[in-house]
């Protein structure tokens, strides 16, 4: 348990990089000009959302990370279906052959490799201390910023006092389940070589969820209001 003292000076600082005081007054981004009064500070930076303190994960939301990352819908309805589908089209691995047949098969060596994966990232995630989701940026966050944060958090996980390293879980969860694979998957694709190549698209395919979990909710927000 981190101590009450750093949690306060974490959500101080957090609060303060945004503009905002703890008390909830919000400093203008200029300061002001001499004669200039109070009422004609920014409106915008007067409602600008406050970023949420980082609180570590809890065993059951580490447990609903594991579940939604394999059977989530985007995870069944989405990566699923344009993996295999992919796969199905070009016949690779040919093993599997083309068609519905081919498709189904592929899809499930998809689904037991990601479970394998996952389950391996979570539990040495709770023993190394690694928080394993995707948190997007606070409000306000320029693009380049959060396009930085999609590329950099790929690599990187919190920590339980909300500060940041490279995450050695994730790349447990990686190179485990792409290696661990080669045991039951067709000789075509079952070498060491293969089991590399999968690797860098497993953290190709981790950095696509990260950016739409970071930018599909300002996307879906523009939708609505046409």
């Amino acid at each position: 348990m981190t101590k009450p003292s750093l949690n306060s000076s974490l959500s101080v600082l957090s609060l303060a990089l945004l503009g905002v005081l703890p008390g909830g007054t919000v400093q203008a981004q200029q300061q002001q000009q001499p004669g200039q009064p109070a009422s004609a500070a920014s409106p915008k930076a007067a409602t600008a959302p406050a970023a949420k303190p980082y609180v570590w994960i809890t065993g059951s939301e580490r447990f609903k990370w594991f579940m939604m990352s394999t059977v989530g819908p985007t995870s069944l309805l989405g990566a699923g279906p344009l993996s295999a589908g992919w796969g199905t089209l070009f016949n690779s691995p040919p093993e599997y052959g083309p068609g519905w047949e081919g498709f189904g098969k592929r899809y499930g060596m998809r689904l037991t490799g990601v479970s394998t994966g996952n389950a391996i990232e979570a539990l040495t995630g709770a023993a190394l201390h690694e928080d394993p989701r995707y948190i997007p940026a606070p409000p306000g966050t320029s693009f380049g910023k959060r396009v930085g944060r999609i590329i950099g958090h790929t690599f990187l996980a919190y920590r339980p006092d909300g500060t940041t390293r490279f995450s050695y879980s994730r790349v447990a969860g990686n190179v485990g389940n792409n290696f661990l694979s080669n045991l039951w998957r067709v000789e075509s694709e079952n070498s060491a070589g293969d089991a590399a190549l999968r690797c860098v698209w497993g953290l190709t395919g981790r950095m696509g969820g990260n950016a739409f979990a970071e930018l599909w909710p300002s996307v879906a927000k523009k939708l609505k209001r046409k």
